[in-house]
């Protein structure tokens, strides 16, 4: 009998095509909206995860943080002065991270490498080409532990580093501006007031590694505090571990050691945040949940109008199909007979737009991740299998909760009652 309530629902699907892609169509898009939002956001870890693997998946984070203390004070003061309370970090510069402090973290035991950064903004030369470009100091082993590549040339020495020696690395974008085609190593580009020579050529990567942004200028970061910014503190510094599975034990061996350093005695004052790999993807998968979860809240208001949508439809056709009601169950049809017939024609008209929604959401997904592959960015086209699952079972759900009124009714119908209407 199963089967003939589908084949009777197949044939009733097919007597109007023009209707039932109408009356499909809030499904398909609600569903397309959830697997393109599911997809995207698995390309958008995927994206994430590469940028900390640029770094290093056994790296830790240490940055300079404005204190909760110093915090309270500049809210207050600007509380006071009825001036707009700008961020406390651009208010109060933190000057403590210094270089030793990256040579005694190196002395960590579970510390297998670790590079000081700073970084600065400076009108750039070649010839007639003059650019405003970003200048990276970092040490140099930032070499061995960033994943960027260098394509043409080398990255300085440690013994370069100490020299303060003005030699310079380059972004792929920033070195085809000055140069062309031309070959840029041993050119010599002007940085503020120095010239700078050039030894290496990042290779092309993502518009948005941070281990190598193809815009920006890298050199030794001595050379960047002394000569160019006269200052002697870090912005950041990036830690390679030994044994990643120690990385919470280390991170707070590191807090310990710069509270030292630094004279902090309380937490609460901490001019610094150690950050590992593993907090650093926690945080943006928590952002990344909240955001999935408002679209697909959106989504689900055109399946739940969708719904309403089939379920008027199944009343249409209720009524047009009113003599064909009665003349069934003139001949014996079962009320339950009529209620699973339109119960699985609502039900397969949901599944349907269920299913050419998961096609459309993946296709416009998979253009999303050409697209971002073609701009350099690590991004995986995937579609969760749990999503289309879930998509087709809320497809199923829908077409039950809105078919069955309708359905009801149909079986409702007095027989004699349905002729004559008829």
């Amino acid at each position: 009998m199963n089967n003939l309530y589908l084949k009777q629902a197949i044939r009733g699907v097919k007597f109007n095509p023009s209707r039932t892609i109408l009356t499909t169509l809030g499904i398909m898009i609600g569903i397309g909206t959830v697997i393109l939002v599911l997809s995207a956001g698995e390309g958008f870890k995927s994206y994430i995860n590469a940028q900390v693997e640029a770094f290093g998946s056994n790296a830790i984070i240490v940055q300079t943080s404005v204190p909760s203390s110093t915090k309270d004070r500049s809210g207050s003061d600007a509380a006071a002065s009825n001036e707009p309370n700008n961020s406390a970090s651009n208010a109060v510069p933190i000057t403590t991270l210094k270089m030793r402090d990256v040579v005694d973290i190196k002395n960590i035991p579970n510390v297998k490498n670790a590079y000081g950064a700073s970084i600065g903004q400076q009108v750039t030369s070649y010839k007639n080409v003059s650019k405003n470009a970003f200048i990276f100091g970092a040490s140099s082993a930032r070499f061995e532990i960033d994943k960027g590549v260098v394509e043409k040339g080398r990255g300085y020495t440690e013994q370069e580093e100490k020299a303060l020696a003005q030699v310079a690395v380059l972004g792929d974008k920033i070195a085809q501006d000055f140069f062309g085609e031309e070959d840029p190593l041993d050119k010599f580009i002007r940085i503020g007031n120095y010239n700078f020579k050039v030894i290496g050529v990042y290779e092309k990567t993502g518009s948005f590694d941070p281990s190598n942004d193809g815009s920006q200028i890298v050199i030794p970061v001595t050379t960047l505090q002394k000569k160019i910014q006269g200052i002697d503190y870090l912005i950041y510094s990036v830690v390679q571990l030994k044994d990643n599975k120690q990385s919470d034990a280390t991170a707070l061996d590191i807090a310990d050691l710069l509270r030292r350093n630094h004279y902090i005695s309380d937490p609460v004052r901490d001019d610094f945040k150690v950050q590992t790999s593993k907090e650093s993807l926690g945080t943006f998968d928590t952002i990344l949940n909240a955001v999935t979860f408002l679209l697909i809240a959106i989504a689900s208001i055109s399946l739940v109008v969708g719904g309403v949508g089939v379920m008027n439809i199944m009343y249409v056709i209720v009524t047009e199909r009113i003599g064909e009601i009665g003349l069934k169950k003139a001949l014996g049809a079962r009320n339950k007979d009529i209620l699973y017939e339109f119960l699985y024609e609502s039900i397969l008209l949901t599944v349907i737009g269920g299913i050419v929604g998961i096609i459309m959401g993946a296709f416009f997904a998979f253009l999303i991740s050409k697209i971002a592959q073609g701009f350099g960015l690590t991004w995986a086209f995937i579609v969760p299998l749990w999503g289309v699952v879930l998509s087709v079972t809320i497809s199923a759900i829908i077409g039950i909760v809105f078919g069955v009124f309708p359905a009801r009714n149909a079986a409702r119908l007095n027989p004699i009652e349905a002729l004559n209407k008829e």
